[in-house]
């Protein structure tokens, strides 16, 4: 997960040694030790600070960045799918709650030795991936950075097969701490579980999530940390979880240990608490009494509470644990904005330590985005996701409830079969290999209907014949998204042999010819005032 984010309009070169290359100690890897000049650039950014100060104007230096995006970094909250399939599948409601827990801690260990961040994604990035699962089914993923300043992070995740659905957004703020810097993981990220509940689109989960800390970044060693609390919530069961991730203390403690309990809220009841580390073992312990006593089954009951009560189980063990990477597009199939493709350049320079050139890639990106927004500015147009659309909630509508997150898919994923919502997904953006947006618009618009043939039309019907209208996109669902051509207009067929003005066969809206009678001129009368004009051939 990110340490912080930070644009700014300053540039900087870099020579030394970077972060990868310094040691690592401690559990998880998650101690920098920076030396040398590094130390002094970053001591010299961090001088011009006062604690509490917003850092999302500053531009930390390359060596400390994670060489992917913030959208693909959120991946890492799926990438243990062997935990989230099995969920819906579970009937008991605490146990279903439980694992959705233990689904929750296993992301946090997935991170880059020492302290990294990832990179800024700029406004309108997009990233898409796929999972697939030993049934032979996938998971899909799709996001766009929906805002700037602030920064936010969209995304939308589906396992059709399974019944399960994500829609988060990630909103982080970072200050400055003194000899410490702090990313406030603001958002929230809405599980569902769509075979279960009762209410529309199934059983929902809200997820938050903890704050990370960057501590000595003045003095003594660099050292990763989560801290504060978050929570696992849903209302329709009222079961909520309170998962406090400690911070070392001055004078005890330990490093990357997590505490907390799981409650009833209706009854007030605890159920469970948790402890461990999000490092390592992470485990509940049941404290429940589970059932009363009755005077029949007064030993039976003893024997089993002595069983059931205060037994600990292991929720997730990630000192081991090996996680499942997405599988994302080849760089020649993404679009220029799509993140992979974007960064890869500032990437291969961070990879391969050379932090002057990743320093003047990463502004060349940053210095374009610049200028689109003063461009928006000086037109007076107002920027609009690609993806995403504005959550429609507040009291009866129809996302009630689910305002934190700001933006949402825009599209209905609501096939009645798994395989239908597959269709709708992949129609959305470009995920599977082979996939690209010029294809996908290509085939789009080859499935539309053959022209009729037209009928040829006579000279007053050509004569009233409008423009043909320009191309307008449509105002909503996924048109917003992909052309599929509805809006071409066929061009007017012409015939190329003019209507004749054979006997019987007279155009509609033209008279019969007036011809004279035995030699005779021919007469017209005035309708209105009766006159009588006559027509004569004129003499040779």
């Amino acid at each position: 997960m990110p340490l912080g984010h930070g644009h700014g309009h300053r540039r900087m070169s870099l020579k030394g040694s970077s972060a990868d290359e310094s040691k690592t100690d401690g559990v998880g890897g998650d101690e920098t030790v920076v030396e040398g000049e590094e130390g002094n650039v970053l001591s010299h950014i961090i001088s011009q600070l006062k604690p509490g100060a917003d850092l999302s104007k500053v531009v930390l230096p390359t060596f400390i960045l994670e060489p992917r995006s913030m959208l693909e970094r959120i991946t890492n909250f799926m990438a243990h799918p062997e935990n989230m399939i099995p969920i819906p599948d579970i009937d008991d409601p605490v146990q279903r709650f439980l694992s959705v827990v233990k689904f929750y801690l296993s992301g946090w260990h997935i991170k880059p030795p020492g302290v990294k961040k990832p990179l800024n994604p700029i406004l309108g990035e997009t990233f898409t991936c796929c999972w697939e699962f030993p049934d032979h089914t996938r998971g899909y993923y799709i996001s766009e950075q929906t805002s700037h300043h602030p920064p936010k992070s969209s995304y939308f995740y589906m396992a059709p097969e399974h019944g399960i659905r994500i829609d988060g957004a990630l909103k982080p703020r970072s200050k400055f701490l003194g000899n410490s810097a702090a990313s406030m993981m603001e958002g929230v990220a809405i599980l569902r579980l769509m075979n279960r509940g009762r209410s529309i689109g199934g059983e929902k989960y809200f997820l938050t999530q903890p704050n990370m800390y960057a501590r000595g970044i003045l003095f003594g060693k660099m050292k990763y940390e989560l801290g504060d609390h978050s929570y696992v919530r849903c209302p329709e069961t009222g079961l909520v979880a309170d998962i406090d991730f400690k911070t070392k203390g001055y004078f005890g403690g330990t490093y990357n240990a997590i505490g907390g309990v799981i409650k009833n809220e209706r009854t007030g009841e605890t159920l469970f608490e948790l402890s461990g580390m999000w490092s390592g073992e992470m485990l509940a312990k049941n404290i429940t009494v589970g059932f009363r006593k009755t005077l029949l089954y007064e030993r039976v009951a003893q024997l089993l509470m002595e069983q059931q009560t205060g037994q600990k189980q292991v929720l997730f063990d990630a000192t081991n644990a090996k996680h499942s990477p997405p599988m994302v597009r080849p760089l020649e199939e993404q679009d220029e904005r799509e993140s992979q493709r974007l960064w890869h350049s500032t990437v291969l320079a961070i990879k391969d330590r050379d932090h002057t050139l990743a320093t003047e890639e990463k502004t060349k990106i940053e210095d374009r985005q610049r200028e689109e927004t003063a461009k928006r500015t000086e037109q007076g147009v107002e920027w609009q996701p690609k993806l995403f659309r504005k959550v429609r909630g507040g009291p009866g509508g129809p996302e009630e409830g689910e305002e934190d997150l700001d933006w949402i898919l825009n599209a209905e994923i609501d096939g009645p079969t798994p395989e239908a919502k597959v269709k709708q997904i992949l129609s959305i953006a470009p995920i599977l290999k082979g996939q690209t947006s010029q294809q996908m618009n290509g085939g789009q618009q080859q499935q539309q209907q053959p022209q009729q043939p037209q009928q040829p039309q006579t000279l007053q019907q050509q004569h009233h014949q409008q423009p043909p209208p320009t191309s307008q996109p449509s105002q909503g669902g996924l048109a917003d998204l992909i052309d599929f051509g509805q809006t071409t207009t066929p061009q007017l067929q012409l015939s190329s042999n003019p209507p004749t003005l054979e006997s019987g066969q007279l155009p509609a809206g033209l008279q019969k010819p007036l011809e004279p009678e035995n030699g005779a001129p021919l007469k017209r009368q005035d309708t209105l005032t009766h006159d009588v004009d006559e027509f004569v051939d004129a003499q040779p």
